[in-house]
């Protein structure tokens, strides 16, 4: 057996009413359908979901940071410094902190927190050939200063 690629995604959320507008609105996903009241999908391009979103309970306990399980969803936003600054900018003109920003070498990223706590990272690509000659680049992390 061999994995072609990733499918999709499915985070849990304790409230669609809040979750859904800030994966359409503000991160710009395509909302594509709806499983009756507590799943909705999200596409990001050609293809038909890449992201669904299932609710659980408004009360529902979030994992401790040492627990296993999901650490972070990432989404590739462009190829430049200048586009990662600016979705830092539209993050922080929707109110959202992000939580650090981050130079993997390989990529350059902008770490923040969906409603319900769900890690998300913005990352740009500015030369695949730092992977492609050197697969390890990936497992840099170095600070990087945004305005």
């Amino acid at each position: 057996m061999r994995v072609h690629s990733l499918g999709h995604v499915v985070l849990k959320v304790r409230n669609l009413e809040r979750s859904v507008p800030f994966y359409r609105d503000v991160l710009g996903l395509k909302q594509v359908g709806q499983h009756g009241e507590k799943m909705v999908f999200f596409s990001i391009v050609d293809n038909h979901h890449d992201l669904a979103l299932l609710e659980t309970d408004n009360l529902a306990v979030s994992f401790l940071e040492e627990s296993p399980g999901l650490h972070h969803v990432a989404f590739k936003i462009g190829d430049s410094l200048q586009e990662l600054q600016e979705a830092k900018d539209w993050l922080v003109n929707n109110g959202l902190e992000p939580d650090r920003a981050r130079d993997h070498v390989a990529t350059q990223s902008v770490y923040f927190f969906d409603p319900d706590g769900n890690q998300i990272e913005l990352f740009v690509e500015g030369n695949p050939k730092i992977w492609l000659e050197n697969p390890s680049a990936v497992a840099n992390s170095n600070p990087l200063e945004l305005k």
